[in-house]
């Protein structure tokens, strides 16, 4: 066969190099996000992940309400209803729901905060921890309660504070049957059943999970009432006491308001 027979045949049944196959496949395979260029291997993962860039959250968690926006989401969060804590913790024995939770609660045991705050030095275990920390510096709250204007500097506080607008309690003791809103909020609770880091008061062994709580029940045993009014003489042992009773000062009369100039 002569050159130019060859030549021609090579024309007729062309053959791309190893290289340019291998580049053309791997373009076929991959999607790219148009918002942020995120790669992915099949269409079905990025249509998932364009949900995020919608704002869309189609999953509802039957339980408390919550929306996500990815069903893998609603199906971790799901776990914080089950009460299931697969996730030890072998330093403390705390337990956990997700395993990413463990991951960063044991930042807390290594000691290591390598993040630093530039205006007032305080240091975090996790970046994140130190860019919300950042915004109270800043003094923006960008996040506002659609219920009652009040405004936050963080998403999550928000979120929590939304739960005080609501009448679901989801969260429920599985040794008392006590109900609270926040899975917090029981977690601080089922420490009274475990006595596990609770205040315990010397006086009738009444329990406590903060501090604050056993100092402020302290004063039932005393005669000493520290918490005073300062527009009248009355006294209490409980500060929540003394904002009820302020209240009466600061109450207007109806009746006095709409008979102005008459009486």
């Amino acid at each position: 066969m002569s050159s130019a027979q060859t030549d021609q045949q090579a024309l007729r049944s062309p053959r791309p190099q190893e290289g340019d196959e291998a580049h053309r496949k791997e373009d076929d395979n991959i999607y790219r996000c148009d918002e942020c260029g995120k790669p992915f291997t099949a269409k079905i993962f990025l249509k998932r992940h364009q949900i995020i860039h919608t704002g869309e959250s189609p999953f509802r968690c039957e339980f408390c309400g919550k929306y996500f926006s990815k069903a893998g989401n609603l199906t971790r969060h799901r776990l914080i209803h089950s009460g299931v804590k697969a996730f030890r913790c072998n330093l403390c024995g705390k337990s956990f729901t997700q395993k990413s939770d463990l991951k960063n609660h044991q930042l807390i045991h290594s000691g290591l905060k390598a993040y630093s705050c530039d205006r007032c030095g305080k240091c975090f275990t996790k970046k994140q921890s130190l860019e919300n920390h950042k915004l109270l510096h800043s003094g923006v709250k960008p996040y506002s309660c659609d219920q009652c204007g009040r405004t936050f500097a963080r998403r999550y506080t928000l979120k929590s504070h939304q739960l005080t607008h609501s009448a679901v309690k989801a969260y429920s003791c599985d040794m008392c049957g006590k109900t609270f809103r926040q899975m917090g909020t029981l977690s601080k609770h089922q420490r009274i059943h475990t006595g596990h880091n609770v205040y315990c008061c010397d006086q009738c062994g009444k329990r406590f999970v903060t501090y604050y709580n056993l100092h402020i029940h302290k004063f039932t045993h005393t005669e000493e009432r520290p918490y005073k009014c300062d527009l009248c003489d009355k006294a209490y042992k409980d500060p929540d006491y003394l904002k009820v009773h302020q209240q009466i000062h600061t109450r207007k009369c109806t009746f006095c308001e709409g008979n102005e100039g008459r009486i």
